[in-house]
């Protein structure tokens, strides 16, 4: 990011999302609005914005093929018309484009780039897949989704300079692996969209961040579902803004808002030239 010559303002969105996928879309249209107005350049959406359902499988009733579907048509006409590059969350998305039936149907959780021309810059596939069971609580995304296979970063043309954005969701959090495949080179901002659980995010949810910050040098971005969904599922939220030197620079605890921060460039190569860590590896 060398070539980044002022700060960008970078926000994440959090939201409580429901069953009404209609609902949801109007709900995160005001919050990239509001984002907008307060002069964010990327804005990022949670994982699962779209829809958190009742059931583990209303998923594969909205899913997605490819490039085109209501969800993916909203997060390109939302960076259009409010002149932003959105990190779109999570929605559930076919593979390789065909249709979902059956019992044993499973969809990606995939993570969309929109530019402010409305073209999709990039995606991702969410690699590492959720599994959870301590007695009354429990989890297995394993049944629903597919993992995807491959690192991807998005390269930012932002008029203030490029900005490259690693991207992961919620559960790869846990994976430092993942981040260091993605600081060849190094990233500016990594995305890290989630719906972590209360139970799992009042446990390790701010440690993980600060932590994949300091170790890759660079700021988080980690918007989050926060709070009590109508399905009875209960998210952390603390969606935050993580810097390079693993200093929290905001955060919301629950409830839908937005979260702000700045992308410093000369802050970043500042922690950098300080402690030269990321030069200093030796394996991998």
């Amino acid at each position: 990011m060398a070539s980044t010559l002022r700060p960008i303002r970078i926000a994440a969105l959090q939201m409580v999302s429901t069953p009404d996928v209609g609902r949801n879309l109007e709900a995160a249209d005001a919050l990239v609005a509001e984002a907008a107005r307060a002069g964010a350049s990327l804005v990022a959406l949670p994982e699962h914005f779209g829809l958190l359902g009742r059931r583990e499988t209303d998923k594969l009733a909205v899913a997605e093929a490819p490039g085109r579907g209501p969800i993916q048509q909203f997060l390109a006409e939302a960076a259009r018309r409010h002149e932003v590059f959105i990190v779109g969350g999570t929605l559930p998305v076919t593979p390789h484009g065909g249709t979902v039936a059956g019992d044993a149907a499973r969809v990606l959780n995939r993570s969309c780039v929109f530019g402010p021309d409305g073209r999709e810059l990039a995606h991702y596939d969410k690699i590492h897949l959720f599994a959870f069971d301590n007695g009354r609580e429990s989890y297995d995304e394993g049944r629903t989704m597919l993992a995807g296979s491959e690192p991807v970063a998005a390269e930012l043309p932002l008029p203030a300079g490029p900005l490259r954005v690693g991207l992961s969701v919620c559960y790869d959090l846990r994976f430092p692996e993942l981040y260091r495949a993605l600081t060849q080179p190094p990233c500016d901002v990594l995305a890290v969209p989630a719906a972590f659980t209360y139970t799992t995010g009042r446990a390790h949810w701010e440690v993980l961040l600060r932590a994949r910050a300091v170790e890759n040098q660079c700021y988080v971005l980690a918007p989050a579902q926060g709070g009590t969904h109508e399905n009875g599922r209960r998210t952390w939220g603390h969606s935050m803004i993580v810097d390079p030197w693993g200093e929290v620079l905001a955060c919301r605890d629950e409830g839908a808002g937005v979260v702000l921060a700045e992308v410093d460039p000369q802050r970043l190569a500042e922690v950098r030239r300080q402690l030269p860590a990321l030069a200093h590896r030796r394996l991998g």
